[in-house]
């Protein structure tokens, strides 16, 4: 089949906001904020890092870098934050369609992220409050082959009233023969978001996307909430990711898919991520994608995560919108789901090495050679056994791979054992 040639490869929309990131002293590793934030004590830093951040920039820097067309679409405020989110974009021409707004100041994050602890996030949304899809600009949208959306908890506009605005933005972007893509955050148990009956809310906006890719938190908690509630009671620190069993998010999964979900991507911390798919003809019938059908339809798949080393680990704010981003752009590129898979993988970890995302981040041919030696790797070391030992080590140590809804024999597993981190409990 003939594709039609679009003038982009993806529209980037939603929560957009400026990191404010102060630069904890290297050297220590710590365990627990409680060893570094006490009251009655001052810490000292070595500075404070802005930098642009929500799905918008990050996810649209990330693919832009990957060699993407992309648009991106966000709302900032006629403020020194806006301009520094403006500022930013401007040295990568691509702030075309930013819009701005003086009913609003622009959002901010205070991002926490000493070295060894997980990030925590001070977020004030700001404009995002009132942005609405009376700011989405449909004739770029039907210019592109996929619409990316992010972060529906910190866009008010978007999940109330059970979410329609966003099923009927849905509804609209795949009515132009166009896939649709989500992204998830955390919702803040104590804000208007977390007081949302999130089941309810996703049973209508899943039927209308067709890749959905939250972290592993943030699917438990909107598609799940009582057992997230659960797992976060009888958890240290709050860290849920290693009480997670295989079963609980195999459950999840399977949930999601009979949503009406097409590809799900399921980002689970140091635990690597999870791949489940329907059946993903419409998306090359209807969406304009070119996937082999064989290597997507009905497949489950986990990849460990790509091993990151502490010493070189500067930030992991964004580290999952770059995963994303490379696993669409692998997706736009006709990959196979283990090839994309991979590379979400080596994105995520190698966000962790970057201060700026679009001027130090590896390209698409540096990742796709570094999997080839780590794969080639692997696959040699293991050819020193015999082939059974061999085969029930790959499914032991590498990943585990499972057809649920066909009988095709299972793959080989997707990546080497390795530990990292490309994302955790906010999504950004």
């Amino acid at each position: 089949m003939k594709r039609e040639m679009k003038k982009y490869d993806a529209v980037i929309a939603g929560y957009t906001c400026v990191d404010l990131i102060p630069d904890f002293k290297k050297g220590e590793i710590y365990s627990n904020i409680s060893d570094l934030l006490k009251p009655g004590t001052l810490v000292e830093i070595d500075g404070l890092n802005f930098l642009i951040g929500g799905v918008v920039a990050n996810t649209g820097l990330a693919m832009k870098k990957f060699d993407k067309s992309v648009f991106l679409i966000g709302l900032v405020g006629e403020d020194l934050i806006g301009k520094i989110a403006i500022d930013w974009l401007d040295k990568y021409n691509m702030s075309e369609g930013i819009i701005t707004t003086c009913k609003e100041c622009t959002a901010f994050s205070i991002v926490l992220a000493p070295p060894g602890i997980d990030r925590i996030f001070l977020e004030s949304p700001g404009c995002n409050k009132i942005f609405d899809a009376d700011f989405i600009n449909f004739d770029v949208i039907s210019q592109s082959r996929l619409f990316h959306f992010g972060y529906p908890p910190l866009l008010k506009r978007f999940y109330e009233n059970n979410g329609n605005r966003l099923v009927e933005m849905f509804t609209r972007v795949q009515s132009l023969g166009v896939a649709t893509s989500l992204d998830f955050s955390l919702p803040d148990p104590e804000s208007e978001s977390g007081k949302i009956y999130w089941p309810e809310v996703m049973k209508s906006v899943l039927q209308v996307t067709d890749i959905f890719a939250p972290s592993l938190e943030e699917a438990l908690q909107i598609i799940f909430p009582a057992k997230y509630a659960e797992l976060l009671l009888s958890a240290e620190n709050g860290e849920i990711i290693d009480q997670v069993s295989i079963d609980l998010i195999r459950d999840l999964g399977k949930n999601i898919i009979d949503s009406g979900v097409k590809i799900l991507l399921i980002k689970a911390g140091h635990r690597g991520a999870y791949l489940l798919s329907g059946d993903v003809s419409v998306l090359n019938e209807q969406r304009g994608l070119n996937l082999c059908e064989e290597e997507w339809s009905h497949l489950e798949l986990w990849c460990k995560a790509y091993h990151a080393e502490q010493s070189k680990i500067i930030n992991s704010t964004g580290a999952g919108d770059n995963a994303v981003a490379a696993f669409l752009s692998a997706i736009l590129d006709g990959q196979s789901a283990e090839s994309s898979l991979k590379f979400a993988a080596m994105a995520g970890r190698n966000n962790l090495y970057c201060q700026n995302i679009y001027e130090e981040l590896p390209g698409w041919q540096e990742m796709s050679e570094e999997i080839e030696i780590l794969t080639r790797g692997t696959l040699e070391q293991l050819g020193k056994v015999s082939p059974e030992r061999c085969y029930h080590q790959l499914i032991r140590d590498t990943s585990i791979n499972c057809c649920l809804s066909n009988n095709r024999p299972a793959r080989w597993p997707v990546s080497p054992k390795i530990t990292s981190s490309f994302d955790s409990a906010n999504n950004k």
